[in-house]
């Protein structure tokens, strides 16, 4: 597989990290990925989110390129690597593209879609993992998704869910709005989309996200929004009965996606898409 022959705006770097000729800006700030880099492998969080996207892929998307678009760190990419699925991360800040590739990532292109000049029609399926809540205009953006993918090829998308629960740390992260299930399956049908499946993910955790999160931040406590030991805190694996219960809800909510069967609630909204 040769990248180059998608875009026509990359070139490959000495450490084999694929770059895009001009850089544009970005809503996401780049010390977020250094930080996530310190979180991702003892999280829960990115543990469990993991298994709901790699079981869906292999469901619909097995034989398809897949691009993890804004993939971060390559959290998700080698991950999907691992189950043998050929994945190209695309990642615009330089941070993240270098951590992807020292976790060991094949693809990993340093670029926005259209800085690096990819043609229309052209890629195949897509994953956009908590990357359009930070984009102003998404639905400029999803049609523009749209028109890069390959007719029958599918859009994997996870966002926060609820507005209701916005905090100080959806500023800090750069986020424009946090989404319902319906809000997202209303974009994509405007993006040319049809609907795959659509569910809320983490089903138990609105409440303490609104407890813990939003009352302090409406009430001018939470001002460490952006502190990584109380990030790595909240992420890390549970112990003895706490983490029993867990483990049960999100082994439920896996089952429940494997069959097919939505979640009525949850922190995060997981839907899928195809392109007519």
């Amino acid at each position: 597989m040769s990248i180059e022959n998608l875009a026509k705006g990359i070139v490959k770097g000495e450490n084999g990290i694929y770059q895009s000729k001009s850089k544009s800006i970005i809503s996401y700030p780049e010390e977020g990925n250094s930080d996530f880099m310190q979180i991702e492998e003892n999280s829960f969080w990115f543990r469990h989110r993991n298994n709901l996207i790699a079981e869906c892929v292999q469901k619909y998307s097995p034989k398809d390129l897949f691009f993890d678009i804004g993939g971060g760190n390559g959290f998700v990419s080698k991950r999907l690597q691992e189950e043998g699925v050929d994945v190209v991360l695309v990642e615009p800040g330089e941070s993240g593209a270098i951590n992807a590739k020292s976790r060991g990532v094949e693809n990993v292109l340093c670029s926005t879609l259209e800085d690096a000049l990819f043609s229309e029609n052209s890629i195949g399926s897509v994953g956009l993992f908590d990357v359009v809540e930070h984009i102003e205009d998404d639905l400029s953006f999803m049609q523009n998704i749209h028109s890069f993918m390959k007719s029958g090829s599918h859009v994997y998308i996870t966002v926060p869910a609820y507005n209701f629960c916005w905090s100080n740390e959806d500023d800090d992260a750069g986020h424009y709005r946090r989404y319902t299930v319906g809000d997202m399956k209303e974009l994509l049908l405007k993006s040319g989309f049809e609907i795959t499946f659509a569910t809320y993910i983490f089903s138990i955790l609105p409440f303490p996200v609104y407890i813990f999160r939003t009352i302090p931040s409406k009430l001018g406590l939470n001002k460490n929004s952006n502190d990584l030991e109380k990030h790595q805190n909240e992420h890390k694996d549970k112990t003895g009965f706490v983490n029993n219960m867990l483990q049960k809800i999100w082994d439920w909510e896996l089952s429940r996606i494997k069959n097919e069967k939505s979640i009525s609630m949850g922190g995060s909204c997981f839907v899928i898409a195809k392109k007519k």
